[in-house]
């Protein structure tokens, strides 16, 4: 059934892939705007995490056991690699903390992201701090979805969102493009954003990738009901993704009109 799932995806996440946006990143400036955008991307999936651990584990008092082992097992392993992984010299951070440090490296402005995320009171009142937040549509609209999935609640629909809509999408394709930049722009401070996409590319490839499928195929069992939700959550999460990029080489155009590459 994943392979299923991917198959029916599979136009979406190619042109995610294929996207004109990978190409117009070619100056700091142009690095520093998608990283002031992605860095949304890279929160809200941590929330995504938390969402499932809540749902699928005892995460309140008094302690009793919640949800199939196997299932509380496999989202623990990633909330462990996600939140609390370990950056280029061996400190504990989280996979957001880890960004940020990188984007501060690199002179990317990182006070858009943090007085948002300050700015949340809780999960009653997300939808309304997103909606009047001085943010970028296309911000926006990504945010909304990911929101309202958890709030409605149901995990494989949580999951199907985490697994095939996020991060293990991208990084070798911006690892490329940032090892290149950096002999490009030796100025650019980029060895911690590299070790970042490095680790995604390490870490989802070998262990968070196989423990998100088999979460899945956990929660839908044979319910073709769920796996039809699946489908066509990760669909969606693929569509948004796309809304982000666009977003993103909107502002990268209108940038370069300002001051043309030569």
């Amino acid at each position: 059934m994943i392979q299923s799932v991917k198959n029916t995806i599979n136009a979406e996440r190619r042109a995610l892939l294929t996207h004109e946006l990978y190409g117009k990143i070619q100056t700091p400036q142009e690095l520093q705007l998608f990283l002031k955008h992605h860095v949304f991307a890279v929160w809200d999936f941590m929330s995504l995490l938390k969402a499932l651990q809540n749902s699928l584990t005892c995460t309140t008092l008094p302690w009793k056991p919640v949800g199939a082992p196997q299932t509380r097992y496999l989202i623990n392993e990633i909330v462990l690699g996600e939140e609390t992984d370990v950056d280029k010299q061996g400190n504990y951070k989280s996979h957001y903390e880890m960004y940020l440090e990188a984007m501060e490296a690199c002179d990317a402005p990182t006070d858009e992201i943090e007085s948002f995320v300050n700015s949340i009171a809780g999960m009653e009142t997300i939808l309304q701090t997103i909606d009047k937040a001085d943010l970028n549509a296309s911000i926006k609209e990504f945010l909304t979805f990911t929101f309202k999935l958890i709030a409605e609640g149901k995990p494989h629909k949580i999951a199907a969102a985490f697994t095939f809509g996020r991060e293990d999408l991208i990084p070798e394709m911006f690892t490329a493009i940032l090892k290149s930049m950096q002999k490009d722009f030796p100025e650019l401070m980029l060895e911690k954003l590299i070790y970042y996409f490095d680790r995604h590319i390490e870490v989802d490839g070998d262990t968070h990738g196989p423990l998100a499928h088999k979460m899945i195929e956990e929660l839908c069992g044979n319910d073709s009901e769920k796996w039809n939700e699946v489908t066509q959550v990760a669909k969606t999460a693929l569509l948004k993704r796309i809304v982000l990029w666009e977003g993103i080489e909107k502002e990268i155009s209108l940038l370069q009109k300002v001051a043309p590459i030569k």
